[in-house]
Parts: structure tokens; C-alpha cells; sequence
């Protein structure tokens, strides 16, 4: 990577921040909000804010990260119950699931940044990201959120190296997402499936496997690890299926394809 432009690109996200004036970070406690909201704190100082939305499809462990993170960079954190969960159009789980979580998140740091005097929403949203199948990024633009790292060309493996460079923990951090997208497409999603996917991938990252998902097909639970971790999974055999099962799932498979972020996508183009 040339590294000019990429120190090009790092005083452009600082420049977009200062510009902004003040700005309420919408941070999951990932890498790309997380970096943000320091650098944020360090350009801004305390016009600088950091919120996490707090509802039952956020993982434990990333609210836990959220906190952490923003404590060590010095930004003050508010965490905002969202209500996404009462919302039917969320619950029936349509591929536009995240639209309607966005659109419910960024209703409630709007009204936060308001309260606050605070002139600008952004959040972690990186150059990789347009790529993806992101129904929330409308819900971004119909609220008027800013991506200061998308509009400065920031990619995923410059985010990581600036973040490794202001000594951030969560620098090599896996990529996350809701709880909500465990579940397939078509199935509702309810608190009850949310909190079972939450206790069975606390306890497979309490064993150590980083990159898992645990999907939620009602009664199967569909591991997801890295092919590689295979046979370490399989030490763990009898661990996992109890507490697995003492979450709430009646059978527990490993899918051999491997770890797919965003593997429940995969449905929705096939006829």
C-alpha cells in the first residue's frame, strides 16, 4: 500500500471531523467505530461522543468491547435502548431486516445528538463496505449520517493498521454483526432465539474461536468456525452440545463449508 496515500487518507477522515464541528459516533465496539470515535475525540475533544444502541440483537461481548473502547480512547459513551424488537416489519425478517434496525438507531442518536447539541451523526462505515448488501446504509442517508471513513477512501486493512498504530485492542478484532442476522430469512425473530444465539457464541468465544456464528435454524443450531479450526471444534464435542443445548437447541450441527460472513445473504438471489 502506498503509504502517502494512506496518510492522505487519514488526514481527510480528520479533516471530514473537523469539519463536522461535533459529531455523536454510533459505535458497535468494532474496529471501524471504534477507530473512529478515537480519532474523533482526539481532533474534537469532548465534542466528540460515542453511543451504542442496546437492544437484545447486540451481542453481550460487543457491548462489553463498546464500553472498553470507549474508555481507553477518552470519548464519553451513552448507551441508547432501541426498540427495533416491537417493530414488525423488523421481526418478520425480510432481507430489508436492517433497514428498519437502522432506521430505529438512527431515529434515537438523532434525537440523542439533538439533546446534546451535537451537529453530526457518523459511523464506522469503511470504502470495503459498498460492496456488500447493506440495506441499512439507506436508513444512514435518510437520517443524514455522515461515514467519515467511507468518504475519505478508508479500507478495511487501513483502519486496522491505523488502529494498530494508536495502540487500539480490538485492532485485529473479527468483523461483527447483529444477532438479528442469525437468523434466516423468513423466520421471525424473536428475544427468545436472540438470547440462545448470544449464549452459545459467548461460550465458543470463551474457548477461544473468534470468527463463529451460531445460526438459528428453530430447533438446529448451524455452527460456523474457519475450516481450519475443525479439529479443535471437535475437542471441545461434548462442551459445546451442552451448552448449546442448555440455550435452547435440540440439535447442533458444524456446516464443512466453513466461516461465511454474511452467509444467510446466500439465499436471497438464488431461484
Amino acid at each position: 500500500m502506498d503509504l502517502t496515500t494512506a496518510q492522505q487518507r487519514r488526514s481527510l477522515t480528520e479533516d471530514i471531523l473537523r469539519a463536522c464541528g461535533s459529531v455523536l459516533v454510533a459505535c458497535s465496539g468494532g474496529v471501524d467505530s471504534v477507530l473512529l470515535a478515537a480519532v474523533a475525540a482526539r481532533i474534537l475533544g469532548d465534542k466528540a461522543v460515542a453511543a451504542t444502541a442496546v437492544s437484545p440483537s447486540l451481542a453481550s461481548g460487543e457491548l462489553d468491547d463498546a464500553r472498553a473502547a470507549a474508555m481507553a480512547v477518552g470519548i464519553r459513551h451513552i448507551e441508547v435502548a432501541t426498540t427495533e424488537i416491537d417493530n414488525p416489519a423488523y421481526t418478520e425478517n425480510s432481507p430489508n431486516r436492517c433497514f428498519h434496525c437502522k432506521d430505529t438507531a438512527y431515529a434515537a442518536f438523532q434525537a440523542l445528538a439533538s439533546h446534546e447539541d451535537i451537529a453530526v451523526v457518523v459511523d464506522g462505515t469503511n470504502a470495503d463496505d459498498s460492496g456488500d448488501f447493506r440495506p441499512g446504509r439507506k436508513a444512514a442517508q435518510a437520517h443524514g449520517v455522515r461515514s467519515p471513513l467511507a468518504e475519505a477512501g478508508m479500507t478495511k486493512q487501513d483502519i486496522r493498521e491505523w488502529a494498530k498504530e494508536l495502540g487500539l485492542d480490538v485492532w485485529d478484532k473479527p468483523a461483527a454483526a447483529c444477532l438479528s442476522s442469525r437468523v434466516p430469512y423468513g423466520s421471525p425473530v424473536t428475544a427468545v432465539k436472540l438470547k440462545r444465539i448470544d449464549q452459545a457464541e459467548a461460550v465458543l468465544k470463551k474457548l477461544g474461536f473468534r470468527q463463529c456464528r451460531v445460526r438459528d435454524h428453530d430447533a438446529v443450531a448451524r455452527i460456523e468456525i474457519p475450516a481450519a479450526e475443525f479439529p479443535r471444534i471437535l475437542e471441545y464435542r461434548e462442551l459445546i452440545l451442552t451448552a448449546c443445548r442448555k440455550a435452547g437447541f435440540n440439535y447442533i450441527s458444524l456446516d464443512l463449508e466453513g466461516f461465511r460472513s454474511g452467509s444467510m445473504n446466500e439465499v436471497i438471489n438464488k431461484p
